[in-house]
């Protein structure tokens, strides 16, 4: 177990974890601004702690499926797909806000807002954090765990912060939609179906597939990262075109 703090695909993973959490995190939080936002002020972070917590426990079931699914033939590809798709829409965000938040001046009502909503748009975060911990071997639930807990904090007292951290240096999020693509890339080249056709470091111990030699998967992690970066520039080339006046 104590092998994993040594390991420095472990800690890569961490940081990536910590990253996705803050990038993708700041949403979530805004919804539990809102979902709270008509609470009596006593009740407000009783709301948010529950909400969280709910949500939060969801997550890790979530998470436990996903990372047992992407041991599936194809799903880690389908899964890298996806993440090419979030790095975008974090490069290009969609313009709608969120008004269709209801706000409840009932604690309960209001938690089962936040879980449902957190539900619903917490599917880029799990395969996001799932993608992360495939890197970390046999130590991917505890990867997941300790982001999961990351998230907390991050969720419940730091969006504030983040989005004006975002706003000063928007680098960062073309950075964290890099970071998303570089997943997706890695992810898809050690899918059980493309494995065979990659070079590889090692034969297959006990039934786990083989690794990937490093080059390859590193290679594959430069070139998700540049395909995010491209297609989101050209959208917002797109879109700036599209809004200039004619």
């Amino acid at each position: 177990m104590m092998d994993m703090f040594t390991s420095p695909a472990f800690w890569v993973a961490v940081g990536q974890i910590i990253l996705i959490d803050i990038l993708l995190g700041g949403d979530n939080a805004v919804v539990i601004a809102l979902a709270c936002r008509r609470l009596p002020p006593g009740q407000r972070m009783k709301g948010i702690i529950w909400g969280t917590a709910g949500a939060i426990g969801l997550r890790v079931i979530l998470i436990f499926f996903a990372l047992t699914l992407l041991a599936i033939p194809y799903l880690k590809i389908v899964g890298a797909l996806l993440l090419v798709w979030i790095g975008v829409k974090l490069l290009v965000p969609d313009e709608e806000g969120h008004g269709d938040i209801e706000a409840s001046d009932r604690l309960w009502a209001a938690v089962k807002t936040i879980i449902v909503a957190d539900l619903v748009m917490s599917v880029d975060n799990v395969i996001a954090i799932a993608g992360a911990a495939q890197g970390a071997g046999e130590h991917q639930m505890v990867l997941v765990i300790f982001g999961l807990l990351v998230s907390i904090p991050i969720i419940v007292w730091g969006s504030q912060l983040v989005i004006k951290l975002m706003d000063r240096f928007p680098w960062i999020i073309t950075a964290g939609g890099m970071l998303l693509g570089w997943i997706a890339g890695t992810m898809a080249v050690t899918d059980p179906a493309a494995v065979p056709f990659m070079p590889l470091a090692s034969e297959p111990v006990e039934g786990r597939l083989p690794d990937v030699v490093a080059s390859v998967r590193y290679g594959a992690g430069v070139a998700g990262a540049l395909l995010v970066l491209a297609i989101g520039m050209l959208l917002k080339k797109r879109r700036q075109t599209a809004a200039a006046p004619h």
